[in-house]
């Protein structure tokens, strides 16, 4: 990289700060800090979410997985929209008139404050994995660009989105996130541009015919039969399956996803901003799936050498092909990209953090001791991403970081989707049945996890679980669900008496719009 290419990028970290340190003014109070007192246009509302969403491992982790795998998650990513309309009409403006600051409170109303807790533990797990995601795969990238070594990158990367979230709260994140937006719009868009006209690679979309040719827009194994279910090459029915489960956990009971939907002046734009936020990203996606498959093609047709390590695809042909400045601006894009996901997801584990323990411990601890509580929790929580990052960077021989990451995000989802449906789309649901579904789901959980990887699992049971590990995680949502609510209808149990306005089923002439949110 050239002096211009590092101004650029330091140019942008300055916008950041400047941005971060001019909506500071008022964050005295933890619902502006956590929900910006509910003043969020649709628009920012919309580009938040798609900020969230597109992370560096979009960026880096994409196209290294099609250059290597093909189009594999193509599918997957485009059942979003779909999980959308779901969540668009329903389950927006339920959370709007249920919660106030955090998606667990409604868990808590529902069944009792053990299940709030194991609803959060399991949001927290996996948030940390996947900020270790996000800071990993722009260390990648960083490191390829620059030379610089991941380690020092990554503690940088989350020092720097650790001071800012913590300073200006929720409203820096949507502001910061608007421009990161942009610039990931702008800067990714010129990849496939250089790709399609390189001169050395042929003649124009020579590149495309040949991913063609090299298999890299293929969608994978559509086997649909028992023998498949058991197979560690995973066919696209079980993809799709782990990303409509994903998509709905995320945007259904995920903290970081339900607090975008409070933060929006009205249900209005909250419905339209969670709307547009995933059609922004399904393109996005598409790009940066096209890029991985260009890149194969590139390098099958010019005499360059590719990296060792597919995660590395992108950063080392935009380093090493494109002129500079637009070095400068997409590593700026990548960077973006990266922070934008962490300070967002920093903010959600603080709010939980500060809802649904410190809230819950201390009820009568003032506001002002819950905003320096949440402010630590952003350290904190950073600090354990940093962690998780370091202990991801990659090896040869091991498979892409995104087809790793689909996997373990659906084990560590701890059957959150199946809790938040036992107690949203039934009025039969009781505590002792979620209760009971929460502890199948934790002990099939850990027999699967115990039982799997064939000759390398860690315990031999006699009854191993012999299938596709991705499914440990979405059998888990299917067991919490069906285990609680057999119980349930045999045993009974503890039921709210509002518990007709805690489900789908509540009475709209009852709209809690006018009374105090989480009432």
């Amino acid at each position: 990289m050239h002096t211009l290419d590092f101004l650029i990028v330091y140019a942008y970290f300055a916008l950041i700060a400047v941005i971060s340190l001019w909506v500071t003014r008022g964050q005295k109070t933890t619902s502006k800090y956590f929900i910006a007192d509910r003043t969020i246009p649709a628009w920012a509302v919309a580009f938040t979410l798609m900020a969230t969403m597109i992370s560096s491992g979009a960026i880096v982790g994409t196209p290294g997985t099609v250059y290597e795998r093909g189009m594999i998650l193509l599918l997957g990513h485009l059942m979003l929209p779909l999980v959308l309309l779901f969540v668009a009409y329903f389950i927006v403006p339920f959370y709007r008139h249920v919660v106030g600051m955090s998606a667990y409170e409604f868990v808590n109303k529902r069944f009792g404050a053990f299940a709030r807790v194991y609803a959060s533990l399991g949001f927290l797990a996996d948030r940390i994995f996947d900020l270790g995601v996000t800071l990993i795969t722009t260390a990648i990238a960083v490191q390829v660009m620059t030379g610089w070594e991941m380690m020092p990158v990554i503690i940088g990367i989350g020092i720097f989105t650790i001071i800012y979230t913590t300073v200006g709260g929720i409203e820096a994140v949507v502001w910061t996130n608007a421009v990161q937006g942009a610039i990931i719009l702008g800067g990714m868009l010129l990849v496939p541009a250089f790709l399609l006209f390189s001169p050395e690679a042929g003649p124009p979309g020579a590149v495309v015919a040949e991913a063609w040719r090299g298999g890299r827009f293929d969608l994978g194994r559509f086997d649909l039969s028992w023998d498949s279910l058991f197979d560690p090459d995973t066919t696209q029915w079980l993809f799709l399956l782990a990303f409509i489960i994903g998509w709905g956990r995320r945007y259904v009971s995920d903290q970081h996803m339900v607090q975008r939907y409070l933060i929006a002046k009205s249900d209005r734009a909250a419905r339209q901003g969670a709307f547009w936020g995933a059609f922004l990203c399904v393109p996005i996606w598409v790009t940066f799936m096209f890029i991985g498959a260009c890149l194969y093609g590139y390098y099958q047709l010019t005499p360059h050498e590719p990296p060792a390590i597919a995660d590395q695809i992108a950063p080392y042909f935009i380093v090493n092909a494109m002129p500079t400045g637009l070095v400068g601006l997409i590593l700026a894009a990548i960077m973006a990209a990266s922070m934008s996901s962490v300070s967002a997801d920093l903010n959600s584990v603080a709010t939980v953090a500060t809802t649904d323990y410190f809230s819950a411990l201390r009820p009568l601890s003032n506001d002002k001791a819950r905003l320096i509580f949440g402010r630590l929790m952003v350290v904190v929580f950073g600090i354990l991403a940093t962690l998780t990052a370091i202990l991801l960077i990659p090896r040869e021989g091991i498979k892409p970081l995104m087809e790793r990451g689909v996997t373990i995000a659906a084990i560590i989802s701890a059957g959150s989707l199946g809790l938040f449906f036992l107690g949203f789309l039934t009025r039969r649901a009781t505590r002792l049945g979620c209760y009971s579904g929460i502890a199948a789901c934790i002990l099939f959980s850990a027999w699967g996890l115990l039982t799997s990887g064939g000759e390398d699992r860690i315990l031999d049971t006699g009854v191993n679980f012999t299938m596709n590990p991705i499914l440990i995680g979405v059998f888990g949502h299917f067991v919490l669900f069906g285990v609680g609510y057999l119980v349930s209808l045999i045993f009974g149990g503890y039921r709210p008496d509002d518990v007709e306005q805690l489900t789908i089923f509540r009475r709209k002439d009852l709209d809690l719009a006018e009374a105090t949110p989480g009432a």
